[in-house]
């Protein structure tokens, strides 16, 4: 298991924020934290600690009026540690090279991919052919319906008919180089992991999955840690010290 660090950028600040709450309408959220720091400075803070593969994500959709300062908080974070982060929020094969070329290691993408519902399989190979495979992960971040994990779109608002399964991860994982999956329901809530979901991750051999949402104390991070069979990498982001939460960086690295 690995630290993958976050940047979360919403209405040109970097937040951190309860993600259910998120809503396109108004430019709202719920927020645990917001920085006077911009986003290279945290970016630059990685970098010098040399931890690599984190998330730059954009949470403002395209026709917000925060839209660009959020997009151009995002492309100098990427300037500041080129190779070091992967950029997601609003990714399509009309822009991912541009974040590609300002310095992604990876393009990050949900909702291009998962359109009405449904997996479109045109979009993937779309992206696939405009980035190359090695360049792309897919965010799988889900919320729980009726018993099962359903994959959420639009910066997690709205349900797909697509549920997590095995055969859905495995056949996915042909199409990109890595998963990012936010436990949509309990993150930015530090209160707890979803066990039942990690444990699903956890069936994928030999393939990197990145996990957010809900890690809040040492403990969280032992049984995410246990369930996931030490191959699952994880994202802390509220309860954090970096962004005012009570879990110290430097342990959480030891721990990792």
């Amino acid at each position: 298991m690995k630290f993958r660090p976050c940047i979360d950028i919403h209405n040109g600040k970097v937040k951190q924020i309860v993600g259910g709450s998120l809503k396109d309408a108004k430019d709202q959220a719920v927020e645990n934290f917001v920085s006077d720091q911009d986003a290279a400075f945290f970016a630059e803070f990685y970098r010098n600690l040399g931890i690599r593969g984190g998330h730059v994500i954009l949470l403002n959709a395209k026709d917000s009026i925060y839209y660009e300062e959020t997009k151009r908080q995002a492309l100098s974070a990427l300037a500041a540690f080129p190779g070091g982060l992967q950029a997601g929020g609003g990714i399509t094969e009309k822009n991912a090279a541009e974040f590609l070329n300002a310095g992604a290691s990876h393009v990050i993408v949900t909702s291009y991919v998962f359109r009405d519902g449904q997996i479109c399989y045109e979009n993937l190979e779309k992206l696939k052919h405009e980035v190359g495979k090695e360049h792309l992960t897919l965010d799988l971040s889900c919320r729980r319906k009726d018993g099962q994990y359903f994959i959420v779109t639009d910066r997690w608002q709205k349900y797909t008919d697509v549920a997590l399964s095995l055969p859905v991860l495995r056949e996915l994982s042909s199409d990109c180089d890595e998963f990012l999956v936010h436990a949509v329901d309990v993150e930015g809530k530090a209160g707890g992991i979803e066990v039942p979901l990690v444990r699903l991750l956890s069936e994928m051999d030999a393939f990197p999955v990145t996990y957010a949402g809900g890690v809040g104390s040492f403990r969280d991070l032992e049984l995410l840690k246990t369930e996931g069979k030490d191959k699952i990498d994880v994202t802390i982001g509220s309860a954090l010290d970096l962004f005012g939460g009570p879990l110290p960086l430097e342990e959480v690295l030891k721990r990792c």
